[in-house]
């Protein structure tokens, strides 16, 4: 079982033309509404890659929370742990650009809500994925209950909050972009010129495991016991909303399988990227049967 603990929204996407600097206005050539937040992503993407999930989180007692949670309730995702809230329903504002790139403004909404109080129990075997987009005690609190439980504990570190630096090393597992490893490298004080020397630094000094994903060029990833690459595939993005959370999920899915860290973190590169090939965030994640017929190999 993997019992994910994080945010739904409902993601509010338009198309433009180029991404607006500040005080300009562009035109948008679509707009669409699809469910998101990235707890329920990853949550989403576990379950299309064969998992069985429990969400826990909040939403409001509004028009877009059955809309936020569609998708999860297609998944036949365990959603007893979604609680309603007095505040409305998490949204977020997405822009997207020809080349797939984006910038994301978050409302938390009834994300803010997901309190300690409101944590499952946990058993010893499950994997527990979190991330930053509900109150840092709750995750703080998460990974604490998920170490008492013997449960595993994988921390997707978006979007970047230097105050989580102080619990980061908690987790049995960390996720991070290049950009938000960069900067807990500097709260975090670790040595070393480049990336990989600051990644073995840190496993040395915590004894957990770190993956970097760095986009179109993969993911490095250092345990206390080796250091490796994975390449990504090659394609050409449409849309990069929610290609990390689905590496989240899919990551997830392979290690509570018990699939050694290269095999999970190769199919999780695979399925990240064929999530870029189609707009939208949940819409867009892959089902286990597409990812198994791709190779990073041969690229197709």
């Amino acid at each position: 079982m993997i019992v994910v603990i994080g945010s739904i929204n409902l993601d509010l996407v338009a198309s433009v033309e180029s991404l607006p600097c500040p005080g300009e206005t562009v035109p948008g050539s679509a707009f669409v509404t699809a469910g998101g937040g990235k707890g329920a992503n990853q949550a989403l993407a576990a379950a299309r890659a064969g998992a069985q999930v429990r969400m826990i989180g909040a939403v409001g007692n509004d028009s877009f929370a059955s809309d936020a949670m569609r998708l999860l309730k297609e998944a036949e995702i365990d959603l007893s742990g979604v609680r309603k809230s007095t505040e409305p329903t998490g949204t977020a504002l997405i822009l997207v650009d020809p080349r797939g790139e984006n910038i994301i403004t978050v409302v938390p909404g009834a994300n803010a809500t997901v309190v300690p109080d409101a944590l499952p129990d946990l058993r010893q075997g499950e994997l527990v994925l979190l991330q930053h987009e509900i109150p840092l005690s709750t995750v703080k609190a998460s990974l604490k209950a998920a170490r008492q439980a013997k449960a595993i504990s994988i921390l997707n570190t978006a979007p970047f909050r230097a105050e989580a630096a102080n619990f980061l090393t908690e987790a049995d597992y960390v996720v991070a972009n290049e950009t938000e490893f960069d900067h807990y490298s500097g709260v975090l004080q670790l040595s070393g010129g480049d990336r990989a020397s600051r990644m073995t630094d840190y496993v040395r000094k915590y004894q957990s495991t770190i993956i970097v994903t760095l986009g179109g060029e993969g993911a490095l990833c250092a345990t206390p016991e080796t250091f490796f690459e994975c390449p990504a595939l090659k394609i050409e993005p449409i849309d990069t909303v929610g290609a990390g959370d689905t590496f989240c999920g899919y990551l997830a899915h392979s290690l509570s399988l018990g699939a050694s860290l290269e095999t999970a973190v190769q199919r999780a590169n695979v399925a990240a990227a064929l999530a870029c090939l189609s707009r939208g965030a949940q819409p867009s994640i892959p089902y286990a049967k597409d990812v198994a017929g791709v190779s990073l190999a041969n690229g197709r």
